[in-house]
């Protein structure tokens, strides 16, 4: 694999991108498995990108297309048990307590969410891998919650193998003009953050409307106790004594 659009991009990401391409050149489809296992664990290297490169090289010969698919959907497991690796090492009990000394945190919201990964755990990770910047995240709860491993890497070769296949099959097919797909990526990217962020902002919103509602309740319940002591105090002063 030679040029690409990326070469002449001087940005990080183009500075990342070009290290992509320049490790499949150097150690073939396996560099593309690296390159997608280090896309899980840093989502700013967008796989959008990576994978129709691995099938663009696929098309001019560097390696087949199967080996292209193998080893992306590798990488894209391996990331997602090193991620598996860290939310395990977390632990259901060790985030509660994080989450008790975190402002606008409560450790119950820990155990909601554990108890709603419990139940539409197997969806997440399954369509999660389809889904931009979830499609990492979502293997750390499934650490937290002890996902058993065979259903884990299960799920996730699955949603991988679907996600990889749709985008390097682009860059196979479409050749030097597999950026046409990167507006339409981009798209969707940008409606995946915005809905996060719109619902971190109403999170952020709710918990702090709660947190003055409790402090107004208290001041006024500290003000009607002191009250009430005060009258108190003053019919004891005020009866006469025999």
């Amino acid at each position: 694999m030679t040029d690409t659009s990326t070469s002449g991009d001087t940005s990080w990401l183009g500075t990342l991108l070009d290290w992509s391409v320049s490790l499949m050149d150097v150690v073939g489809p396996a560099g593309a498995g690296i390159a997608i296992a280090l896309e899980n664990l840093f989502p700013p290297l967008p796989s959008e990108v990576v994978l129709p490169m691995a099938g663009l090289a696929a098309s001019r010969g560097s390696f087949t297309l199967f080996e292209a698919l193998a080893w992306t959907t590798l990488g894209s497991i391996v990331g997602a048990f090193l991620l598996y690796g860290i939310g395990a090492w977390f632990g259901a009990d060790r985030l509660r307590r994080i989450a008790g000394k975190t402002p606008l945190l409560h450790p119950e919201d820990i155990d909601r969410t554990v108890a709603w990964f419990e139940r539409h755990g197997g969806k997440a990770v399954f369509f999660g891998r389809m889904i931009p910047i979830f499609r990492s995240l979502i293997s750390i709860p499934a650490g937290v919650t002890r996902m058993p491993l065979w259903r884990f890497g299960l799920l996730t070769a699955l949603g991988s193998l679907i996600w990889n296949t749709i985008f390097v099959l682009a860059g196979y097919i479409l050749g030097e003009s597999w950026h046409v797909i990167e507006q339409y990526v981009d798209v969707v990217q940008y409606v995946v953050i915005a809905v996060v962020a719109l619902a971190a902002a109403w999170f952020v919103f709710v918990r702090t409307r709660a947190l003055i509602t409790a402090s107004r309740e208290r001041r006024e319940a500290q003000a009607s106790a002191e009250q009430s002591s005060h009258e108190s105090r003053r019919e004891l002063t005020s009866t006469p004594s025999d």
